[in-house]
């Protein structure tokens, strides 16, 4: 399952960054364990940095963004559960010259967690209302 869009707004006024992303959370946790690994989750969903964070499924993998609209920030780790008892902690899409791919891994999805948040950059969230181009660059 591909995530492509963010919580629709109200028809009365747009929603906020917050309430945005507090629906996409719920819709991410009631997800079926063939789509994302639910202990990852609740494992993220515990982490308040994390759960200020707007979270994306593709693939199996738990990744998030900056902001609540495609086309996603694309600047913060994300975890891709392993076949058995692996995570890996990565920068997907991230050029070589960057920093970009395998960041760490854990046996269990509390322990990718705490790799994931001990590499995300400081100041970068919680998640902004919008595309990309309204986030401030990360320092």
């Amino acid at each position: 399952m591909n995530d492509s869009s963010a919580a629709p707004a109200s028809a009365s006024a747009p929603a906020s960054a917050e309430e945005q992303v507090a629906a996409k959370w719920q819709q991410v946790r009631e997800m079926e364990a063939k789509y994302v690994d639910q202990d990852l989750v609740e494992a993220a969903y515990a982490d308040p940095v994390l759960r200020g964070l707007f979270p994306l499924v593709a693939h199996g993998s738990l990744q998030f963004s900056r902001c609540t609209r495609f086309p996603w920030s694309h600047d913060l780790p994300s975890v891709l559960p392993l076949h058995g008892c692996l995570f890996r902690v990565l920068r997907l899409g991230a050029e070589e010259h960057s920093g970009g791919g395998l960041i760490g891994e854990g046996y269990t999805a509390a322990e990718a967690v705490a790799v994931l948040v001990a590499h995300l950059p400081a100041g970068c969230g919680p998640a902004v209302a919008g595309r990309p181009d309204v986030l401030e660059p990360l320092g």
